[in-house]
């Protein structure tokens, strides 16, 4: 697989991880169903996807060659911008008016 196809891949896993939370009413979608979900439980998904998504990287790199050692702005530019990612999942379940 090539460096190109493999981001693209881990690009699009990650959006479509930050907005899972957002998506469903299942507590890591595995759980029971509920009315609503808490946004705190939101968030915990989001954070425990993100690590997920980490992983898989690392393992794409690890698969490719030797891992690069990263510092904390790392895992600060990568955690905003899975936050950015997750922000159209929070605005259909948030803010976006329904008509009932």
């Amino acid at each position: 697989m090539s460096l190109s196809l493999q981001i693209a891949l881990l690009v699009l896993l990650a959006f479509l991880a930050a907005n899972l939370p957002f998506a469903n009413q299942r507590l890591l979608l595995l759980g029971p169903a509920r009315a609503t979900k808490p946004l705190i439980w939101r968030l915990a998904e989001l954070v425990l996807l993100y690590f997920l998504v980490g992983a898989f990287g690392l393992a794409l790199e690890n698969h490719s060659g030797q891992i690069a050692p990263q510092g904390w702005e790392f895992y600060a530019i990568t955690g905003t911008m899975f936050v950015t990612l997750a922000f159209p999942g929070f605005v259909f379940r948030y803010l976006m008016h329904r008509k009932h």
